[in-house]
């Protein structure tokens, strides 16, 4: 992709991002929460004056290629009385740039000079392409996707407090990180509930994990969590309960096993890292092992872990990205629905408790292997 700017970093300064004068804007990447709220600003900064968005803003759908005369002809109009940039927007644009490229390349390496401009969502921008390097030298690619190694957790707070004025803890940005699988969308819904639910005299305190229990994610959500809690800590009854529950509203087993997965995986990571030698970065406890595979860092979350580890103990928590990879297969196999793909998550929760120990076989000795 050509050289470009992180949509996450312009969300986190919007006061500092700078337009410029781009002949052309590429948004690059799958990331809906951060292209709509990217869109929402470069807008704010082409047309200040809400009433000149009607005229001076006009959008695309690109599922169906639009007439690209149409959108040429959008952002090459002047406008004879009004100080808003005219912008053409073509969403899902990759079929339009494929239709386009020609058209779109001479606009690209010229300066925008008195016109609009064309703004292009796309999935993918290769670097190496004549487009990429003419929109690099004279126009703004952003890209839409998360950094590596990005500290998601301190994003999350600083939109909290940006977006939604409120403080939350290091911890509360980790457990919503984790509970909403890292879904932007979902955890910034998630924070408006919070802010939502606070009193006049609630403003100004930092939000600790405890009070999100019942406010991040919908019920099905809460739900699924209790299930995955549940199996972990080898309550296997009350984890059925929950997956019939799951089943019964309509669920599918596969985003069921992937939202478990989510939080297995992170069970094995630290079981695989206390199993490394001293010598070889093994952490200083299983406190520290748990926070270096991703388990937030609250007491809660923590004491969950510990106990769903101690149950499951080091040799089946390690085979536990095995055991996905099965039932990842069975669901999308001959397991795909109905009572077969029930049985197969059963068995997955009924693999991951530890049998008492009166139930376990115990080995004879040789007085008692004989006839």
């Amino acid at each position: 992709m050509a050289q470009s700017r992180s949509a996450l970093d312009i969300l986190a300064r919007p006061d500092d991002f700078d337009l410029g004068q781009p002949s052309i804007v590429v948004l690059v990447g799958d990331e809906p929460f951060l292209a709509f709220h990217l869109l929402a600003l470069v807008r704010e900064r082409l047309c200040p004056d809400e009433n000149d968005r009607a005229w001076a803003w006009r959008e695309f759908a690109g599922d169906e290629p639009p007439d690209p005369r149409d959108v040429f002809d959008e952002a090459a109009t002047v406008p004879l009385f009004a100080g808003a940039t005219r912008a053409a927007i073509v969403r899902n644009a990759d079929g339009f740039v494929t239709q386009s490229r020609a058209a779109l390349e001479t606009l690209a390496g010229s300066p925008r000079g008195g016109r609009g401009l064309v703004i292009l969502e796309v999935r993918s921008f290769p670097a190496n392409t004549r487009l990429a390097k003419a929109a690099a030298a004279h126009g703004l690619v952003i890209d839409l996707a998360i950094p590596e190694r990005t500290d998601l957790a301190g994003w999350v707070r600083r939109w909290a407090d940006t977006r939604h004025g409120l403080r939350i803890a290091a911890a509360t940005a980790e457990l919503l990180l984790e509970r909403l699988a890292a879904d932007l969308g979902q955890i910034d819904q998630a924070l408006a509930r919070i802010a939502a639910s606070l009193g006049p005299g609630e403003q100004g305190r930092t939000i600790e994990p405890e009070a999100i229990e019942d406010l991040a994610g919908s019920p099905r959500e809460r739900t699924a969590w209790g299930m995955i809690d549940a199996a972990a800590a080898g309550d296997t009854r009350v984890a059925l309960g929950h997956l019939t529950d799951l089943l019964e509203a309509g669920e599918n087993p596969i985003a069921i096993s992937a939202q478990a997965g989510a939080v297995l995986r992170r069970l094995s990571n630290a079981a695989r890292l206390l199993a490394l030698p001293p010598e070889g970065g093994r952490p200083a406890g299983v406190e520290a092992a748990l926070k270096a595979a991703g388990i937030a860092s609250w007491p809660k979350a923590i004491g969950q872990a510990r106990t769903a580890l101690g149950q499951l103990g080091a040799r089946r928590a390690r085979q536990l990205p095995l055991w996905l990879l099965d039932i990842d297969r069975s669901l999308k196999g001959d397991a795909s629905r109905g009572l077969r793909a029930r049985l197969a998550l059963e068995r997955l929760f009924c693999k991951m408790t530890r049998p008492p120990a009166d139930a376990r076989p115990v080995s004879k000795s040789p007085q008692d292997r004989r006839p």
